[in-house]
C-alpha cells in the first residue's frame, strides 16, 4: 500500500506543501475567483470541515506581496497559467483573520478575543510603524491596538485603518480574507448578546468592506448568509456563493474524481463504494457530487493503518448536532414522520429561506430544516419538484448515523422521569396484551428508524428497560447460546429473559414472536440464570415498523446453574 502523507486537520496551505503533506489541488479556485466582471466582497457559504480555511490560507499564500510562494504552487493547476500568476502571486498586500475563535460568553469577552485577534494581526505588520509612507493617525491608532488601549470604536475600523496604511506603504490596495466570519454571530446568538455582537460587527464589516478605499478585494467565509441583519446593507457588488449557487459548486469539498484519485494512490480503490455511501452525496450546486474532505482524509488515514478499518461518523465529532436535537425536542406528529421518511432515505419537501439569520433560526420549523440544509445535516435530492419548494435527502450513511444516535440519546433521556409503571407492572405480571398495547403506544409517539431494525428494536427495548429502573442484561452467555434481554430480580426470586424479532411483514408478527419463544427453550437459555431464581417469565416479542406482537411463558420452579 503506498502510503499517503495525511495532516489531519491541515488548515495552512503553506505548511502542508512545505512538509509535502498530502494536497487536492484546489488551486482552480484562484482563476475563478479572479474572472471578469467579479465582485468586489465574495462570500462563500459552505458547512464545517469542507476545507474553508485551507481555501481561504491557500488564497494568501497566492495573494501576499510579502511571501515568494512559486514553489508552493509548483506542480498544481494554477501554476500552468503563467499569465495570471505574473500578475496576480504576491503582487498584493494581504490580510488573513479567522473569527473562529471568537466564542465568548458576554459581549465583553467576545470583544476581548477580537482584540486580541488584532493585535496579533497589527504585530505582523508591525514595520508599517517604521515607515514614513504611514501617516501618523494610522500609526497612532495601531499603535494604541497594539498596547490594547484603544476603544471599542477603534477596534472596529481596525482593518479598515491596517489597509490604508497597507496601501501607503505599498502603494496597491489589499486583498482581505476573513474566514468563518459569522461565528461571533451565532455565539453571541446562543449567549444572549445577539444584538450587541450585531452591532459590533456591521459598523466593523461595514468599515473594512464598505468604506475602505484601500480595498482591491475580499473574500468571507461561513456557514450562513447573514443579510437581514443588515451586516452587509448598503455594500455594492457584493456576491454571496451558497451551497445552490453553481459557481465554485465543486471548489471547496472533494469531487468524486479527486477521491477515486487519492483512493488509486493509496491503493484503496476497493473502498470508493464504502466511501460513497458514508461520505458522498452533498449536492453544491445543480449537479456536483461532493465529498465531507474531513471523512474522506481520516478514513483514509484509519485504512492505512489498519486496513480493516471500518467507516465512522467523524463528522459527528466537530459539532455537537444541536441542531438536530432541536428539531427532535420540538417535533410534532407530521415532524415525526418527515424524520423517519429522511432515515430511511426518503426525500422531503421544505420551502427554504437561504438568507436565514441565527436570531430566528428556531422560530418555526422550517428554519430548522434551512438550517440542517445549510449546515450540511440534508442536501437537494437529484429530483426537485417545480412548486418552489425544495427536496431534501440525508446526504450519506454517517449523517444517517449522526440523526440515528442523536434520537436515540433524545429517546433515553425521555423516558427519565416518566411514568413506566404499567410497563414495569405489565412485564412482570406476564401480561403479554398488556405489554404489547403498552410497547406499541410508546412506539407510536417516538421517532423511529429501520436501518438496522434488530438493532434500532433491542436498543429501544434496553432503552425502555433501563429508563424503568430494572437491571439489564443484554447478549449474555447462556445455555446454548446468548439471550437478548435478560433482568433478573434476586431479592423477589424472579427473573424475565426477552427473546426479540423482526418481522419484515405486518402478518408475520405472531409467528416471530412465536420464534423467539421457541429460541429461549431451544437453546436453554434458562440455564444461565442465578441459582436463587425461583420464577421465570420468558418473552417471545417480534416487531414490525410501530407494531408490536408478545407472546408469553411462565417457568415456575426453576433452578439455575
Amino acid at each position: 500500500m503506498a502510503i499517503l502523507n495525511i495532516c489531519i486537520g491541515g488548515e495552512f496551505f503553506g505548511r502542508m506543501r512545505e512538509e509535502g503533506r498530502c494536497y487536492v489541488d484546489k488551486t482552480s479556485f484562484i482563476e475563478e475567483l479572479l474572472a471578469p466582471n467579479q465582485a468586489l466582497v465574495s462570500l462563500f457559504t459552505r458547512p464545517r470541515r469542507f476545507g474553508k480555511t485551507l481555501t481561504m490560507t491557500m488564497l494568501q499564500e497566492f495573494f501576499a506581496i510579502d511571501k515568494d510562494s512559486r514553489s508552493l504552487f509548483a506542480g498544481l493547476v494554477i501554476s500552468d497559467n503563467v499569465e495570471l500568476c505574473k500578475k496576480w502571486m504576491n503582487q498584493y498586500p494581504t490580510l488573513f483573520l479567522t473569527f473562529k475563535g471568537i466564542e465568548g460568553k458576554n459581549f465583553c469577552e467576545a470583544v476581548s478575543f477580537y482584540r486580541e485577534l488584532v493585535v496579533r494581526l497589527c504585530s505582523d505588520n508591525e514595520y508599517l510603524l517604521d515607515s514614513n509612507k504611514v501617516l501618523k493617525s494610522d500609526k497612532d491608532l495601531l499603535n494604541r491596538i497594539l498596547s490594547r488601549t484603544a476603544d471599542q470604536i477603534e477596534l472596529m475600523i481596525c482593518l479598515q485603518t491596517l489597509c490604508h496604511a497597507l496601501e501607503a506603504y505599498w502603494n496597491k490596495p489589499v486583498i482581505l480574507l476573513i474566514d468563518e466570519y459569522d461565528v461571533p454571530i451565532n455565539c453571541a446568538e446562543q449567549n444572549g448578546y445577539y444584538e450587541e455582537m450585531v452591532g459590533f460587527m456591521r459598523n466593523m464589516l461595514g468599515a473594512a468592506l464598505k468604506t475602505n478605499t484601500s480595498l482591491k478585494f475580499a473574500v468571507l467565509t461561513g456557514c450562513l448568509r447573514i443579510a437581514k441583519e443588515s451586516i452587509f446593507t448598503g455594500l455594492n457588488n457584493f456576491r454571496c456563493y451558497g451551497i445552490s449557487e453553481k459557481q465554485f459548486s465543486d471548489k471547496i469539498g472533494f469531487t468524486t474524481q479527486e477521491v477515486d484519485k487519492l483512493l488509486d494512490s493509496a491503493n484503496l480503490i476497493d473502498k470508493r463504494a464504502l466511501l460513497r455511501e458514508w461520505y458522498d452525496g452533498y449536492r453544491f450546486g445543480s449537479v456536483t457530487e461532493i465529498y465531507c474532505p474531513w471523512d474522506v482524509l481520516l478514513y483514509i488515514d484509519d485504512l492505512q493503518s489498519n486496513p480493516s478499518a471500518k467507516p465512522k461518523a467523524y463528522w459527528n465529532n466537530t459539532s455537537g448536532n444541536t441542531i438536530v436535537r432541536t428539531l427532535i425536542d420540538q417535533a410534532q406528529e407530521e415532524t415525526k414522520q418527515k424524520i423517519e421518511r429522511l432515515i430511511s432515505g426518503k426525500a422531503i419537501e421544505e420551502e427554504l429561506n437561504e438568507e436565514l439569520t441565527y436570531d430566528i433560526v428556531y422560530q418555526n420549523e422550517n428554519n430548522i430544516w434551512t438550517m440542517l440544509y445549510l449546515t450540511g445535516y440534508l442536501t437537494k435530492s437529484a429530483e426537485q419538484p417545480d412548486n418552489g419548494s425544495v427536496s431534501l435527502v440525508i446526504p450519506n450513511r454517517e449523517v444517517q448515523k449522526i440523526f440515528i444516535n442523536t434520537i436515540s440519546k433524545w429517546f433515553n433521556e425521555s423516558l427519565k422521569g416518566k411514568d413506566l409503571s404499567s410497563f414495569v407492572v405489565a412485564l412482570w405480571s406476564g401480561d403479554n396484551v398488556k405489554l404489547q398495547n403498552t410497547l406499541t403506544k410508546i412506539l407510536y409517539s417516538t421517532i423511529s428508524y429501520y436501518d438496522s431494525a434488530e438493532n434500532y428494536y433491542h436498543g429501544f427495548m434496553s432503552g425502555l428497560i433501563r429508563g424503568a429502573g430494572l437491571p439489564i442484561t443484554s447478549n449474555r452467555e447462556s445455555g446454548l447460546g446468548r439471550t437478548d434481554i435478560t433482568i433478573e430480580d434476586g431479592y423477589h426470586k424472579r427473573a424475565v429473559i426477552i427473546e426479540l424479532k423482526y418481522a419484515k411483514e405486518y402478518k408475520d408478527l405472531k409467528t416471530k414472536s412465536q420464534e423467539g419463544l421457541k429460541q429461549i427453550e431451544d437453546k436453554n437459555y434458562i440455564a444461565g440464570l442465578s441459582p436463587q431464581i425461583q420464577e421465570v417469565i420468558c418473552y417471545g416479542i417480534s416487531f414490525w415498523r410501530k407494531e408490536s406482537f408478545v407472546v408469553v411463558q411462565k417457568v415456575r420452579g426453576c433452578t439455575g446453574e
